[in-house]
């Protein structure tokens, strides 16, 4: 009998086991695909700039900056709906997921509305932060006249996705990244080098190649979301849960005080952290484009490509943190706790592989961009560095930001993120950088060792910590 019971038990813990970790990787294969696939855009977009000009890959890098720290602040607002919207799945309760994600998407598009009058402004201001050069400003501006209009759309697609995220709806996700890829790709090959009788536009075909892709993406998300919702019969898993949710866009005017100030207690200090690492991430560009002429190219085509590998954590952060909230949001506990330990063995495998990847992908996509021997010597050095910082990221991002955040304890992975960067990474870079003159390699160095020694509070928190917070109201 005690046998039967204890093999019983072997076999329930080999079943619970198994839809975890199935549950994990359905969520973090179709993330990380994403992620892959919308990077390839920008790899691709590099890679036709690179060969039509250096100095029209300079300007579109520069711009991507202000790109950057502003997509990092809608998926701060997207990461915060996340956290309360799957703890809420995790309760069963819709309505109030949906008075949240309304909360959500007000404050992204008026995020959106903020830049784009800025960036219309001043535009010229905007992209020399980045660069003294003039010609480089120029091509710069010329993107930025176009790209700025993607704004708006790129806010409603995120908040939109973030929401389905909540309910274990990540496929879309995946699909629409191909769309996007083959449409921008295909109208970027025709309008920056003017093929098949179309006009060479350069740096303002890449910009309209994004603009229309952007466009699309939205109107399809937003119809996905409407025919899925109106499902009565014969539902796949997913539609049902979209059912289920019965997103309308009159859910997106009403405003819920209590709940709002809920989210915004929890989200202000993430989008403060978020803007501020997107801030550091522009500041890398700043320091390197002030270093030597070819560090600014260099750095474009090296942090593409570890975007790119970067996707696996931040892929295993994303599903790790819907597992999490919703786990959370469930009550039990001490699941929460077994899930932990089990993502973070994962989340060390990933990162050995990631490493060992992106130090053996380096050689052959190098070998596709068309740039003088010292950028590309330049950029093959960095690209060694970012293999080793892979290693420490995959398994210290998805810990804080998966796992610890996405448990409710925004705070303190805000903590860990704002000494770490503001008050060791970025004043030690600028000493090596224009003190001690150090060459870009080392500064490159000094600019992700953040990557390596935040697993120390990663682990000290997750294993001994008080890290789970419950959000949810009764």
């Amino acid at each position: 009998m005690v046998r039967l019971i204890m093999e019983g038990g072997i076999m329930e813990r080999c079943m619970s086991d198994r839809s975890f970790y199935k549950k994990f990787f359905s969520i973090y294969i179709a993330l990380v695909l994403q992620n892959v696939v919308t990077l390839s855009v920008n790899l691709a977009d590099n890679m036709m700039l690179g060969a039509y000009s250096e100095t029209a890959l300079a300007g579109v890098a520069a711009v991507n900056q202000i790109q950057f720290v502003y997509q990092q602040i809608i998926m701060a607002l997207g990461d915060g709906l996340v956290i309360f919207g799957s703890q809420y799945w995790g309760r069963g309760q819709t309505e109030p997921l949906k008075k949240i994600a309304a909360s959500a998407m007000h404050a992204a598009l008026m995020t959106a509305v903020i830049l784009f009058i800025l960036v219309s402004v001043f535009p010229d201001r905007a992209v020399g932060v980045f660069t003294t050069d003039r010609h480089i400003i120029g091509e710069g501006v010329k993107y930025l006249e176009v790209i700025r209009f993607t704004y708006l759309f790129f806010a409603v697609t995120q908040l939109l996705l973030a929401t389905l995220r909540s309910v274990e709806t990540v496929k879309i996700a995946f699909q629409l990244s191909i769309l996007t890829f083959f449409v921008n790709c295909g109208i970027n090959y025709i309008l920056i080098f003017g093929n098949f009788g179309a006009p060479r536009l350069g740096v303002e075909g890449a910009a309209a190649g994004t603009l229309t892709a952007r466009v699309i993406e939205s109107g399809a998300l937003i119809l996905y979301i409407y025919t899925s919702s109106k499902k009565k019969s014969n539902l796949t898993e997913r539609a049902d849960m979209l059912r289920r949710l019965e997103l309308r866009f009159r859910d997106y005017l009403q405003f819920d005080r209590t709940l709002a100030k809920d989210y915004y207690k929890i989200v202000s200090p993430m989008v403060l952290v978020q803007g501020l690492w997107g801030l550091n991430t522009a500041l890398q560009t700043v320091i390197l484009g002030h270093m030597t002429s070819a560090a600014i190219a260099a750095n474009s085509a090296s942090s593409t490509l570890f975007l790119m590998v970067k996707s696996t954590a931040t892929g295993a952060a994303s599903a790790a943190s819907v597992i999490i909230g919703k786990t959370v949001g469930s009550g039990d506990i001490p699941k929460v706790k077994e899930y932990s330990v089990r993502l973070q063995r994962v989340f060390v495998v990933i990162g050995i592989l990631s490493g060992i990847f992106l130090f053996f992908l380096r050689i052959p996509v190098l070998g596709l961009y068309d740039l003088r021997p010292e950028t590309k010597e330049m950029a093959d050095s960095f690209l060694i560095i970012l293999s080793i910082v892979c290693v420490g990221m995959s398994y210290q991002m998805p810990t804080n930001v998966g796992i610890i955040r996405g448990a409710g304890n925004a705070l303190f992975v805000v903590k860990v993120d704002l000494i770490s960067i503001w008050l060791i990474v970025l004043p030690l870079s600028f000493v090596m950088a224009f003190v001690v003159k150090a060459s870009p390699a080392a500064v490159v160095c000094c600019l992700n060792a953040d990557q390596i020694f935040k697993c120390v509070p990663a682990f000290l928190m997750s294993h001994y910590g008080n890290w789970i917070r419950k959000l949810t109201r009764e």
